[in-house]
């Protein structure tokens, strides 16, 4: 296995903490740093505070909405990152239905009424029925309310503003591996093999028993996943 730094992204309304049972495992060997996605209202914000923070080079896992952070961060520095795990995202834009629905939790979010946010955000049912449910929303909740209503708002507006990154899939030459939950129902499987097929050479690995946080809720199953990649040769194409 390599010893690259290994920079992660978390999904929207979550920490450290959600990546914990991975960094738990992956820091033994490498250098590991969880990025916040609160550093602005725009993915290309964030991206950017990311790519001043980062090492000069490294592998990236970007979940949720830090997939879109992770794609935008190649997309503007291909030549950092040495490889590429995109896991429960996808590529393309918010539709306007979507965005449209966003507005009313904003609305309550700034009206004192983020607990609903909480739940409608991350409903339990993008969680896989299994032994790990439970403590997954349990993690969800208070990473929700440490991050907050005020960074919500943020990371929602930079949600609705999100580019189609299809190009930038295409252009991906590195090590690259897509990586769902089966039962997520917020990014389901089949926009995990749009992105697997838009990218040459990729993988997909779909975590059985897992839905929206595989990291949390099979965290063997994914760990094996992450240290499969790790493990890829650094090849030019």
């Amino acid at each position: 296995m390599t010893r690259e730094p290994l920079v992660m992204i978390p999904p929207m309304l979550c920490d450290a903490r959600v990546f914990a049972p991975l960094t738990a495992a992956m820091s033994v060997d490498h250098a590991t740093c969880i990025m916040p996605t609160t550093g602005g209202d725009r993915i290309e914000d964030i991206a950017s505070r990311i790519l001043d923070w980062a090492p000069a080079r490294f592998a990236l896992l970007g979940a949720g909405m830090g997939g879109a952070v992770a794609l935008e961060v190649i997309r503007r520095a291909p030549t950092r990152v040495l490889r590429i795990a995109l896991m429960n995202c996808t590529s393309q834009p918010e539709t306007p239905q979507t965005s449209a629905a966003r507005e009313p939790l904003i609305v309550a979010a700034r009206a004192g009424r983020f607990k609903d946010v909480v739940a409608q955000e991350m409903p339990a049912a993008c969680f896989a029925e299994g032994p790990h449910r439970r403590t997954a929303m349990e993690c969800v909740t208070d990473m929700a309310w440490a991050i907050g209503p005020e960074h919500y708002v943020t990371q929602a507006r930079a949600m609705q503003r999100r580019r189609d990154q299809s190009a930038t899939l295409r252009q991906i030459r590195q090590p690259a591996m897509v990586i769902c939950g089966a039962e997520d129902t917020i990014y389901p499987v089949r926009r995990h093999e749009f992105m697997a097929e838009m990218i040459p050479y990729s993988r997909l690995e779909v975590i059985e028993g897992a839905g929206h946080l595989p990291m949390l809720e099979q965290p063997e199953a994914t760990l094996a996943v992450i240290r499969d990649w790790m493990r890829q040769p650094l090849v030019l194409r």
